[in-house]
């Protein structure tokens, strides 16, 4: 595992000046997500508080298959991903975007043709795409939950499940008057999270180099389907050791783990018996420790088989879900907590959030009422 990012313990504090506009809230803008498992784009307007998504694009490229035993991007990979690439700029330009902000993660900062590969993207798309930190990838994905923070929370844990990688990042907001906690994590798309995030306290963050793609690739021989999901778990704790607040007492109050991916999503789309996925039931919705365990203690009753043909989990996620699990399993092992909020939202908020904040065009957050478990809108 690569040296741990240092934390940023005692950050100087300060009050972030509100931006000054020098954008037009009429126009489109965009944020593309090349992933080690997926390429996803969201075209949209700033609304009031939020986003108005205009147009949007997803597709499993598997740019990041193979990369464990070869340390490469393979060429089929290569050309999948070519292709939808394509059809992102075929919108870009049916839209006449001017702010975008395109952006590759942890298969693009592995690989050792990586280089060459957003070379072949630029000379056959026009799209240049550039390969993000890990440190900027966690922060963009706190900054896209920032509407479903609570009010009342003064210790947030946000955690973003990719394919080849798992972002955790641990916020002290306790320093903040309630009803600006929201907006202060907006401000931190000027910042780091090493150096001065103004006035939000980075207590630590870590970005572990597995994910739901690089974990199935790494257990894909064990053929015991309860035994592999224990390995994965059990691997991926190991990873956690060097995280500062992992092992400590936390206090419950004020408390608050927040959980963007699709392994989440998928989870609360489970819990809801969601045979057709709905975004408006999911995002926000709230759910206990003891719910989740009920969701993967049925995922694992089902098999392989039965996970391949249910309709909540969907063929293009099927092999990717116990991974995901068992990610999320152990998180949940090592920070006991009742409740986890999902969140149906990531890189791609975050980056349109950040464009928009920094263009003034965005106004203060707009709070998200949590769902509770089981409940409908």
């Amino acid at each position: 595992m690569p040296p741990k990012p240092t934390g940023a313990s005692g950050v100087a504090r300060r009050t972030a000046a509100p931006p000054v506009p020098h954008g037009n809230r009429d126009e489109v803008y965009a944020a593309l997500d090349l992933g080690t498992n997926s390429c996803r784009m969201l075209l949209a307007q700033p609304r009031l508080g939020g986003l108005d998504v205009i147009d949007s694009f997803s597709k499993a490229v598997q740019l990041g298959i193979g990369l464990e035993g070869s340390g490469r991007l393979s060429r089929p990979a290569i050309q999948r991903t070519i292709n939808a690439l394509r059809i992102c700029r075929r919108k870009l330009n049916q839209h006449n975007v001017r702010h975008m902000r395109l952006v590759a993660t942890e298969a693009c900062r592995r690989a050792s043709n990586s280089r060459a590969f957003i070379e072949t993207v630029r000379r056959e798309t026009g799209l240049c795409l550039d390969v993000i930190t890990a440190e900027e990838e966690a922060r963009l994905a706190v900054i896209s939950c920032a509407p479903l923070v609570k009010p009342e929370t003064e210790q947030l844990l946000v955690v973003d499940i990719g394919g080849g990688s798992t972002e955790l990042v641990w916020l002290d907001l306790s320093g903040l008057p309630p009803a600006r906690r929201r907006d202060a994590i907006l401000d931190m798309h000027g910042g780091s999270l090493t150096g001065d995030t103004g006035s939000v306290r980075v207590v630590d963050w870590i970005s572990v180099p597995l994910g739901v793609a690089t974990l199935r690739d790494q257990f894909i021989d064990v053929e015991d389907d309860c035994g592999c999901f224990a390995l994965m778990s059990c691997h991926f704790e190991e990873h956690l050791s060097d995280f500062l607040p992992y092992g400590r007492e936390h206090d419950r109050s004020g408390f608050q783990i927040v959980g963007t991916s699709g392994t989440i999503t998928t989870v609360a789309a489970s819990f809801l018996g969601l045979k057709r996925y709905d975004r408006a039931l999911v995002d926000g919705l709230d759910m206990t420790s003891d719910q989740i365990n009920r969701v993967i203690r049925e995922y694992l009753s089902l098999g392989p088989e039965g996970r391949r043909c249910d309709p909540r989990i969907g063929r293009d996620r099927h092999t990717l879900i116990m991974p995901g699990v068992a990610i999320l399993q152990a998180l949940l092992r090592s920070w006991p907590t009742d409740h986890l909020l999902a969140a149906d939202r990531g890189l791609r908020e975050g980056l349109l959030y950040a464009q928009m904040r920094a263009d003034g065009v965005m106004e203060p957050a707009v709070p998200k009422p949590a769902l509770a478990a089981g409940k409908t809108i």
